[in-house]
């Protein structure tokens, strides 16, 4: 594979295209809408970037990957961070042994030139200032500007990209801008059971049957309540839990407790009880708007000698 090109006198030493292995399971359609999305249907059209959307270890990485895969092109994805600045998304120069300064394309650079597929993942981490330098890449332009490098590059016909966004607090607020460019938005669901059974098993084909069925148990009933547990956070429960029961000879006795006790690890304790954790989760977002009592001036809401505690008990 090339590892440099030139382009208006200036060396570019390309990235290596990422090897992961992915296979996007269930929820069919949304992989059917991604695809569309990089279809040019004639010579005077374009490609869309649309956005993945949904919150954090849903898979919307794996199902671009999955994309990408079906479509056999050359895959490159960036991770977006608060403090991505720029340069770091396009060309970075870098002193080389001799003293001289030696430019690298990142991957979005190199997917450009290649003619590949690159994923900004976790897009709406990245600031404004970032976003800017993309604009002309996103439209009908398709190029970019290197300050540092003082070059234009332009994108391969066959470049195609999609950009990851959790729903989540730990974001910035992407300019309309930039959204406008951004289209369209695909949003990924929870899984139903028989896809995130599916998925476990594809993740950990050695776990047993019994700790697979409580893992997919605790994760339906978290999003019927619309608790932010993800099929991610399923998997790391039930890796630990595998990994403990084998530490003690797998004792059938002993599955229920090992199992409680990842979860409870990986989680946290409120993850045990679900129904209690919604309620405070309504009770935060105001959905539950419960009048204070003299109680809860004294002690705290979980506190079994919070006057409140027995009624919930019985609950």
């Amino acid at each position: 594979m090339i590892e440099h090109v030139e382009i208006d006198g200036v060396q570019l030493w390309l990235s290596q295209p990422d090897q992961s292995t992915g296979e996007w399971i269930g929820q069919k359609e949304v992989l059917r809408q991604l695809l569309a999305c990089w279809l040019v249907v004639d010579d005077q059209d374009l490609p869309l970037a649309p956005r993945l959307a949904g919150p954090p270890g849903i898979g919307k990485t794996t199902l671009a990957i999955s994309a990408g895969r079906v479509r056999q092109q050359g895959l490159y994805i960036y991770q977006c961070t608060a403090d991505t600045r720029p340069e770091d998304l396009l060309v970075t120069p870098v002193l080389a042994e001799s003293g001289a300064i030696k430019y690298h394309a990142s991957p979005l650079v190199t997917a450009m030139i290649r003619g590949g597929i690159c994923i900004l993942d976790e897009g709406n981490r990245m600031n404004e200032k970032s976003w800017a330098s993309l604009a002309p890449l996103l439209d009908h332009r398709r190029y970019v500007e290197s300050i540092v490098a003082g070059i234009t590059i332009h994108a391969h016909r066959d470049f195609r990209c999609a950009v990851t966004m959790n729903d989540d607090e730990s974001t910035f607020e992407i300019p309309d801008y930039i959204l406008s460019r951004l289209q369209p938005t695909l949003t990924l669901g929870q899984p139903n059971r028989a896809d995130e059974m599916a998925i476990l098993k594809y993740h950990l084909p050695f776990a047993e049957a019994e700790m697979l069925s409580l893992t997919v148990d605790f994760l339906q009933q978290s999003h019927e309540l619309n608790l932010d547990f993800s099929t991610r956070d399923g998997i790391n429960v039930l890796r630990y839990a595998m990994k403990r029961l084998i530490q003690n000879d797998r004792h059938p006795a002993g599955k229920d407790k090992i199992w409680g006790e990842a979860l409870a690890a990986c989680l946290g304790e409120d993850a045990i009880d679900l129904e209690r954790l919604s309620r405070r989760k309504r009770q935060t977002l105001g959905g539950e708007a419960t009048p204070m009592g003299l109680g809860d001036f004294f002690f705290d809401p979980e506190d079994p000698l919070h006057p409140d505690a027995e009624e919930d008990d019985e609950e």
